[in-house]
C-alpha cells in the first residue's frame, strides 16, 4: 500500500506540475500568457548604415506573440529608452479593456523613461494574424512584431492544414533617425523625407546597395502547402506583393476568414494583414523565385520608389549538385498607380458568412455619418527670420476629417472621460458631415485651410453605425487606409467620384461583405462601412499612413457604457501611466 500511495502522490504531483506548465494541453481551456517587453536601444546595420534604434528586447523586428483564441495576455512593457513609449495591439478588439489599447494620449498617457506598464487583455472571438506596434510619433518604424492567434485547441482552420506557417512582415528602413525626419517635417511644414528601403522581416534584400547578405530566404519543400502570415507594418506605403511562378490563395484578412480565392499578386495597406496559402510545385523546379513587394502610389508627393526582394528556395535532398547556380525568376508586379488592379482585388474579398463564421452585418442603422478624408493646409507658423514654410504656396501641410485636423491632447482622452473631466480636453461635437459641402472629387476649392481641434463623436452603447468615408481632391486625390481601433467593421460598398446617397446604397452588400479593421478609401472615391458600437471606451480612428496621422487625419469615437454590468468599461489598472 505504501508503494501505491507513493506512486499516487508521484503521479498527482506530475499531473499538477504538467497542468501548471501546459494547462492548454491538459484542459483545452484558456490560459494566461506572460510576455516581457524590454524597450532598449540596439545598434542595427542595414545598407551599410549602422544606427541605434528603439527595439523590444534588442530584436528588429520585435518578438512574435503567439496565443490562442480565448487566451489572456499580460505583457509587461519596461521603458529603458529616453523616448516616451506606448504599444498598440493592432486589430485586437479590446472588449471593455480600452486601457490596454495603447495609442498615446487617447487611451493612456505614454510610458515614460524608467517606467513600466502591464497591458492586460483577453482575445475574444478572434483568430488569425494581427500585429503590435508603437503608437506614438514615428517610433513604429522599428517597434513592431507579429501577433499570431491560433484557433481554440481542437478547432481546425476552414482550409487545408498547412505543412508550415511563416510570418512575413513588411516594413520601411531609414538610414537616419525617423524621429528627426518627422520633427523636421512638422517644423518646416513640408513633406517628410522618404525611406531608404522597404524590408521583409527587417531585411531589404538584394536590390539595394550593400544589402545582398540581408535577404529573407524562405526554404520550402516540393508538394507542400505553406501558410504565409503577411503583415504591412510600413509607415507610409501600400504594397503590391507577388511570388514568381506561384499563385497565392487568400484565406483571411485582418484576422477574419474570407471566401478563399487565388491570385498572383495582392495589395496590402499599412495596418492590414492577410493569411495566404502557398502551394509549392510537386517536383523540385531547378530554379529559385523572387518574392517582391513595391509601393502602390496614388498621391502627388515624393515616395520611396524601390523594391524589396526575398527568395523562395526549394529544398531538395536528392539534388546531385546542390551548389549548382540555379536560375532565379522575377514576378511581374502591377504598375505603381494601378488603381484598377486594387479595385478588382478588393471586390473579391468576401466574408465566409456561414453558420460557424457568420457575417453579423448591421441591417438597421441608428446613426449615419459622412466623413471627408484628405489633405489641406495650415498657415505658416514658422516665424524664424520670416522664412516661408515648405508646404503648398508657403503654407504647412495638414490633413483632416470633415475639415477638422485633430490636435493631440496633453492627457489621455479615456482617462478624462472616465473621470468626468473632459472640459478643456476634448469637445463632444465632432461634425457628422462636412459643415460646408462641396464637389469633393471635382476641382478643389481655393481655400485649402483646415480647422483644428480635439473633437470626438459620442455614441450610446450598441448604436449601429453606417459611415461613408469620402476622399477629396484637395492637394490631390489619394488612397487613405483608415484604421478603427476597438472594432471590426463590414465594408458594404465602395466606388469612385462623389458618394450618391440616393443611388449608391442600393448596391451595398449586406450579405457577405468583408470584415476588417483597416480599409483603403479609394483615391478619388468613397467607401461605406458598418459596425455595432458594442465596446465602451474611447476608440481612435486614423489614416495608417503615418505622415497623414502626423498632419491630423485622425479622430475618436467615444462609446458610452451600457446599462448592464458586462456593458461597462472596466476600471483603470493601478499601474496606468501618468502624463
Amino acid at each position: 500500500m505504501g508503494v501505491s500511495n507513493h506512486k499516487l502522490i508521484f503521479f498527482f504531483f506530475c499531473f499538477v506540475l504538467y497542468s501548471c506548465v501546459v494547462p492548454k494541453l491538459v484542459f483545452g481551456g484558456t490560459t494566461t500568457r506572460h510576455y516581457n517587453f524590454e524597450i532598449k536601444m540596439q545598434n542595427v546595420t542595414r545598407l551599410c548604415h549602422t544606427k541605434s534604434i528603439v527595439t523590444v528586447n534588442g530584436k528588429f523586428p520585435g518578438p512574435r506573440i503567439v496565443a490562442r483564441e480565448g487566451d489572456r495576455l499580460l505583457i509587461k512593457v519596461v521603458n529603458n529608452v529616453p523616448n516616451n513609449i506606448s504599444i498598440h495591439w493592432h486589430g485586437i478588439r479590446q472588449l471593455r479593456s480600452g486601457w490596454a489599447d495603447g495609442p498615446a494620449y487617447i487611451t493612456q498617457c505614454p510610458i515614460q523613461s524608467g517606467q513600466s506598464y502591464v497591458y492586460n487583455y483577453t482575445i475574444i472571438g478572434q483568430r488569425g494574424t494581427l500585429f503590435w506596434h508603437a503608437h506614438i510619433s514615428w517610433l513604429r518604424s522599428t517597434l513592431y512584431g507579429p501577433i499570431i492567434i491560433l484557433p481554440k485547441l481542437g478547432v481546425p482552420y476552414p482550409f487545408p492544414k498547412p505543412h508550415k506557417e511563416m510570418p512575413i512582415i513588411f516594413g520601411e528602413w531609414w538610414n537616419v533617425d525617423t524621429e528627426a525626419v518627422i520633427s523636421q517635417a512638422l517644423q518646416t511644414g513640408g513633406g517628410p523625407n522618404v525611406s531608404d528601403a522597404y524590408t521583409m522581416n527587417g531585411l531589404p534584400g538584394p536590390f539595394y546597395n550593400c544589402s545582398t547578405k540581408d535577404t529573407l530566404k524562405l526554404k520550402v519543400k516540393p508538394g507542400k502547402t505553406y501558410l504565409l502570415r503577411l503583415i504591412n507594418a510600413a509607415l507610409n506605403d501600400e504594397l503590391f506583393f507577388s511570388i514568381a511562378n506561384h499563385s497565392l490563395t487568400i484565406v483571411d484578412v485582418d484576422a477574419v476568414y474570407i471566401k478563399p480565392f487565388k491570385t498572383n499578386t495582392l495589395i496590402i495597406a499599412p495596418g492590414q494583414t492577410s493569411n495566404v496559402l502557398l502551394q509549392t510545385k510537386s517536383n523540385f523546379p531547378n530554379a529559385k523565385f523572387y518574392m517582391l513587394a513595391r509601393p502602390y502610389v496614388t498621391g502627388q508627393g515624393t515616395f520611396d520608389n524601390s523594391t524589396v526582394a526575398g527568395i523562395l528556395e526549394y529544398d531538395d535532398h536528392q539534388q546531385k549538385n546542390p551548389k549548382k547556380t540555379l536560375p532565379i525568376y522575377k514576378p511581374n508586379l502591377p504598375s505603381l498607380n494601378d488603381t484598377s488592379f486594387v479595385t478588382n482585388f478588393t471586390k473579391k474579398l468576401r466574408s465566409l458568412a456561414n453558420s460557424q463564421f457568420p457575417a453579423n452585418v448591421p441591417q438597421k442603422i441608428d446613426k449615419k455619418f459622412f466623413f471627408t478624408v484628405g489633405l489641406g493646409t495650415n498657415p505658416c507658423s514658422n516665424n524664424k527670420k520670416n522664412q516661408t514654410c515648405q508646404g503648398p504656396n508657403g503654407t504647412m501641410f495638414a490633413a483632416s476629417i470633415n475639415n477638422v485636423s485633430f490636435i493631440m491632447p496633453n492627457v489621455a482622452l479615456l482617462q478624462s472621460h472616465y473621470k468626468g473631466q473632459s472640459n478643456g480636453v476634448y469637445s463632444p461635437f465632432f461634425p457628422n458631415s462636412p459643415l460646408i459641402p462641396f464637389n469633393y472629387t471635382g476641382n478643389p476649392p481655393n481655400n485649402t485651410m483646415v480647422g483644428n481641434g480635439t473633437k470626438v463623436v459620442v455614441l450610446p452603447f450598441n448604436t449601429s453605425v453606417e459611415l461613408i468615408m469620402q476622399d477629396t481632391s484637395i492637394l490631390g486625390a489619394e488612397s487613405h487606409p483608415l484604421h478603427l481601433h476597438g472594432f471590426n467593421f463590414f465594408v458594404v460598398g465602395q466606388g469612385f467620384g462623389n458618394f450618391d446617397p440616393n443611388k449608391d446604397p442600393q448596391n451595398f452588400n449586406l450579405v457577405d461583405p468583408v470584415e476588417r479593421n483597416t480599409v483603403g478609401v479609394p483615391a478619388g472615391g468613397w467607401v461605406a462601412i458598418r459596425f455595432l458600437a458594442d465596446n465602451p471606451g474611447v476608440w481612435f480612428m486614423h489614416c495608417h499612413l503615418e505622415v497623414h496621422t502626423s498632419w491630423g487625419l485622425k479622430m475618436a469615437w467615444l462609446v458610452l457604457d451600457g446599462k448592464l454590468p458586462n456593458q461597462k468599461l472596466l476600471p483603470p489598472p493601478a499601474d496606468l501611466p501618468k502624463c
